[in-house]
């Protein structure tokens, strides 16, 4: 739940009011993205949890789609929307903001791709079978997860913690008729009192898929494998240890919308955990973990017709961290402290192979093995009253970044003469949060300061071509620290069978980092239009309101709907690239005796507040149309679970802002999902 004042960013520093004209909407099933309870006298984080989980068998039966694809998942949130390169590895932004401005994680553990063209976000090295949830905090209600100006994502992990379950287990396939698509998963897990163990495995495969009216879309494949364990051991009643190994692997993966595809993006993630329910005095749930994981990630382009000249553009990441956690409860007072800390190696490269097998090959860092330290603290007190709470937190943050290769030094120093090697920044975070109670209205209104330090593609980045606008980038190690102050606004009426909300935020965005045209510089990529360097512009503004509703028609019926509209604009006024235009969901969900049903609507309008500038276009409105059928059957005291679906049920043809280069997006789909689960 955000806000609902529509404050519209105008020219300059100028603001005007505008009351958020919002009807009528649609949001996804509150199962798929469900409210911390409005009725706790606790504060409201603005939050969402979209829960994943297959394990718990109600929530599997009342997914629309219960073996989609993360991304897919993702989406289905009110706060998240997915910039799409292809069928594969969306990219997410929160609040118009794309993943440099988000902290994502992994159950806590920070993980960072490997691709300077961001084909590999950290979602993609997860998958729906090894999360339980996905944790959505908004703005600075994400600083618990790390540094941030949009919002922070916490993908977390699905675990037995010592249920007295025994032996369980599932077998679960999946295909989908417009790209072939088949997933195959299983798992096996025991759990008692002392001791659980969880293993999982899936293998998705997918064919090229085809767009509204049948049009085949090239280079749109990909295969997956995802396999994770995850295991617990009581030392004592109040005392445990855990270990976690996830293996992720895709290759002869596709990008329609880009120049180049992928051959292989493997992650390997690994931690252990202390856990300690009581420690002293009021001091609980202490966890502390140590965490590493390392990624490789390979473009390339041996598979493309016509390239006027093949290259590999292979790309590293090693991360290891730590975090440690506890709460502190007093009669008013609930504090959660955290401290935490990472260290990552990020290195990059490009090999470019002459058609004229005499010629030397020609080779380039384009990120040239930037080593980053960040050490943060994180704290928090949710202050109780009589039917109202306030939220005060903080992050406080030692970041660096330390240019470990001479050769990759020396190349950016063409650039800059004068530059360090070693760049050190103290990151600062605030936010307060207030929620009172009238009735049957909550009201929750907050504001909020944050800082994050630029991107290694921001800050190091040597020569990456972007596809979109058609330009090569090249990093500016010395840009200021991008620092933002928002503002969040939300009305919430709710009753037992009707709820509505109105929600707003404003974010206004100092020294905003973008790429802007150096005329003075020759492009590297063939066909590029020129040169951009990432700069700090003095600031931009960024407004969202959405306004959702649900209403419980019977027992077995339920509607829910959202409806938002979006804005973006820098200091000289001109649009940001990639807001969104307005956009609604609308769905009708049915669950009784073992049967369940959804008809859904998901659409938008005219993109008119593009930026050509940036590579955008207009985007035409559209409007499609999706339908599923489930049933749940009992076979000797076991779980057969079958669900049909059809997506685009009309089969149109349609883009939206968040497809690259306008690539069209899925057509006509059928699915079936079976699922058979051991209890």
């Amino acid at each position: 739940m955000k806000a609902f004042i529509s404050v519209f960013p105008v020219k300059g520093m100028r603001m005007g009011c505008v009351l958020g004209v919002v009807l009528c909407g649609i949001l996804t099933s509150h199962v798929n993205a469900q409210e911390y309870p409005a009725d706790s006298l606790k504060l409201i984080n603005l939050n969402e949890v979209i829960v994943i989980s297959t394990a718990k068998q109600l929530d599997h039966q009342k997914q629309r789609k219960p073996l989609s694809t993360l991304d897919q998942f993702l989406e289905s949130s009110r706060s998240i929307k997915m910039v799409k390169r292809g069928a594969y590895a969306w990219e997410p932004t929160m609040n118009d903001m794309a993943s440099e401005r988000l902290a994502v994680t992994i159950d806590g553990m920070q993980i960072f791709g490997a691709c300077t063209d961001k084909m590999d976000p950290i979602t993609s090295y997860v998958d729906v079978s090894n999360l339980s949830e996905a944790q959505i905090g908004s703005g600075q209600q994400g600083a618990a997860f790390g540094n941030t100006i949009g919002g922070g994502i916490n993908l977390k992990l699905d675990k037995s913690n010592f249920k007295s379950t025994g032996w369980t287990g599932s077998l679960e396939s999946d295909f989908e008729s417009n790209n072939a698509m088949r997933v195959f998963g299983g798992e096996l897990n025991y759990s008692d009192k002392q001791f659980y163990l969880n293993t999982d495995a899936i293998y998705r495969k997918a064919d090229n898929y085809s767009a509204g009216g049948d049009e085949e879309v090239q280079f749109s494949q990909f295969e997956k494998y995802n396999f994770s364990v995850n295991a617990g051991y009581k030392l004592a009643e109040d005392k445990s240890v855990a270990a976690t190994l996830i293996y992720d692997e895709a290759k002869d993966v596709g990008y329609p919308a880009l120049t180049m595809d992928v051959s292989l993006a493997r992650a390997v993630i690994g931690s252990v955990s202390f856990n300690q329910d009581t420690l002293f005095g009021n001091l609980s749930n202490w966890e502390s973990k140590l965490y590493y994981n390392t990624i490789k990630h390979t473009m390339d382009d041996t598979k493309r017709p016509d390239v006027p000249i093949h290259m590999d553009m292979p790309g590293w990441s090693e991360t290891a961290g730590f975090y440690s956690q506890a709460n502190f409860n007093s009669a008013q007072n609930h504090f959660f402290f955290k401290v935490d800390g990472f260290y990552n190696k990020s290195y990059a490269e490009m090999t470019m192979y002459p058609n004229n097998s005499n010629e030397p090959l020609m080779f380039m860092l384009t990120w040239p093995d930037v080593r980053t330290k960040d050490v943060g603290f994180y704290a928090e007190d949710h202050i109780q009253f009589k039917k109202a709470s306030l939220k005060l937190s903080t992050r406080l943050a030692y970041h660096s970044n330390t240019i470990a290769d001479d050769f990759g030094l020396n190349s950016l120093k063409i650039f800059y003469p004068e530059m360090q090697k070693t760049n050190t920044r103290f990151l600062k975070s605030f936010s307060v949060q207030y929620h009172d109670m009238w009735k049957d209205f909550h009201f929750n209104t907050g504001v909020s300061y944050g800082e994050r330090a630029p991107s290694v593609s921001e800050g190091y980045g040597f020569y990456l071509f972007n596809s979109f606008d058609n330009h090569d980038y090249i990093g500016d190690p010395g840009l200021n620290t991008e620092s933002s102050t928002d503002v969040n606004l939300s009305v919430t009426f709710k009753k037992p069978i009707f709820e509505i909300a109105a929600t707003a935020n404003y974010f206004h965005i100092y020294n905003y980092i973008i790429g802007v045209v150096d005329s003075s510089l020759s492009t590297m990529t063939i066909g590029a239009e020129g040169v951009k360097i990432y700069t700090n512009l003095a600031y931009a503004q960024l407004f969202n309101t959405s306004l959702s509703g649900r209403y419980n028609i019977s027992n077995a019926f339920k509607w829910t709907g959202q409806i938002s509209y979006h804005r973006g604009i820098d200091n000289d006024g001109e649009n940001l690239p990639l807001i969104s235009p307005v956009s609604y969901r609308s769905a009708i969900d049915f669950y009784k005796n073992q049967f369940s049903a959804s008809l859904s609507v998901d659409g938008a309008g005219e993109q008119t507040n593009y930026n050509a500038a940036y590579g955008e276009t207009k985007t035409a409105a559209y409007a499609t149309l999706s339908a599923s059928f489930g049933k749940r059957f009992f076979v000797n005291e076991n779980d057969l679970f079958v669900k049909v679906g059809i997506e685009n049920l009309l089969d149109t043809k349609y883009s939206s802002y968040t497809d690259w280069n306008n690539i069209p997006r899925m057509g006509r789909n059928f699915y079936l999902t079976i699922s058979y689960s051991i209890n």
